[in-house]
């Protein structure tokens, strides 16, 4: 039981995980309630560009940290509306950018961004019992596969299942803070997310478009969906003491599933491994152990991502002669490593003075 939380009752099974009702003594008896913000920049309204999500396309993601802001604001408003009195938000995109995707100044002055003096992993390293009372989650997407607006899952190409069910990031941040009981209360992003969601029905969900392809979508009207965003806040934090929070079982059954332009392949073959058709399960003892698994096995498969560079260097007229270059730089760093010239750089340490927001 968190610090702060009143009865726990259990209230069903569902996909090897319990839902719990938690009585908010917070909400019920005047006590702050600390909100937590996760905003990710593929779910926001008013943007049916992918690369408004890209730091790479400078021209669009600029307008796409500008829809980003008036998102975030709304639901920092709606969620003070309600009562919140202490709203912390991290950047979980990962645009590319060394800064926060929201620009310094432009959040709503009420509300904090959240910095750390070391790079942290947001989904996991922020959970820790009587620190929030709640998480919202702005800004989503859809999971790999719902033929959402840029869906995926953690990144491009790959699925996370839970017990034999895949999962959506929002339902991986809902496991990730179940550990404590703590609620993920909001939620936004398009269509496709919301039928995701259908296994959160307790969140005040806001569709901010309606998903027509990965790189397609038809918008709403942006002051609508942020009136309704304000309105749906609102509410979440007034009906905290009837949201749910999802604390898993071990042990946990576990799988990462990849499609292009990821490949698990590589790990065909190789004993202990359960591997079948691009899919690796495991099983873990706590979701740490989870989590943990699904990293490694991201890294595993990404390494794939380099086989489309390879692609467009045979499609070059100086492809060859570039080919040749990598052969030979590549047979010269294991002559350099095996004579003693060359070792791996250390992993670097964290800057003096830096400030980490999350994905950066």
């Amino acid at each position: 039981m968190r610090a702060g939380a009143g009865a726990i009752n259990v209230v069903c099974v569902l996909c090897g995980f319990l839902l719990v009702s938690v009585a908010g003594q917070a909400a019920a008896q005047g006590h702050p309630i600390r909100v937590l913000v996760y905003h990710d920049m593929e779910g926001l309204a008013g943007q049916n560009d992918p690369n408004t999500f890209r730091f790479d396309h400078p021209e669009q993601y600029a307008k796409g940290r500008q829809l980003l802001v008036a998102d975030v604001n709304a639901v920092v408003s709606g969620l003070f509306d309600g009562g919140a009195t202490e709203v912390d938000v991290v950047d979980a995109h990962g645009s590319g950018n060394p800064e926060p995707d929201i620009p310094a100044g432009a959040l709503d002055p009420r509300a904090r961004q959240l910095f750390k003096d070391h790079p942290f992993e947001p989904y996991m390293d922020l959970v820790e019992p009587g620190r929030y009372d709640a998480v919202a989650v702005v800004g989503m997407h859809a999971k790999t596969g719902s033929r959402g607006f840029a869906s995926h899952t953690y990144t491009i190409g790959i699925e996370l299942l839970i017990n034999g069910q895949t999962i959506t990031e929002t339902e991986l941040i809902g496991y990730s803070w179940g550990r404590v009981n703590v609620p993920v209360v909001f939620a936004s992003g398009d269509d496709r997310l919301q039928d995701n969601l259908k296994t959160m029905p307790w969140i005040q969900f806001v569709v901010t478009k309606k998903a027509t392809s990965a790189s397609t979508a038809d918008l709403r009207p942006v002051d609508e969906v942020h009136a309704e965003m304000k309105a749906r806040a609102r509410l979440a934090v007034e009906r905290l003491a009837s949201a749910k929070t999802m604390p898993l079982a071990a042990p946990i059954q576990a799988a990462v599933r990849v499609v292009p332009p990821a490949s698990l392949a590589v790990l065909q073959g190789v004993p202990g491994i359960k591997y079948s058709d691009n899919r690796v399960d495991f099983e873990a003892t706590d979701y740490k152990g989870v989590f943990d698994g699904w990293y490694a096995l991201i890294g595993v498969a990404t390494r794939a991502y380099p086989a489309l560079l390879m692609e467009m260097l045979t499609e070059r007229p100086d492809g060859p002669a570039m080919r040749l270059e990598f052969s030979n730089r590549l047979f010269a760093r294991w002559m350099d490593y095996e004579s003693g010239r060359w070792t791996p750089p250390a992993r670097p340490k964290p800057v003096e003075g830096k400030r980490y927001h999350g994905d950066n």
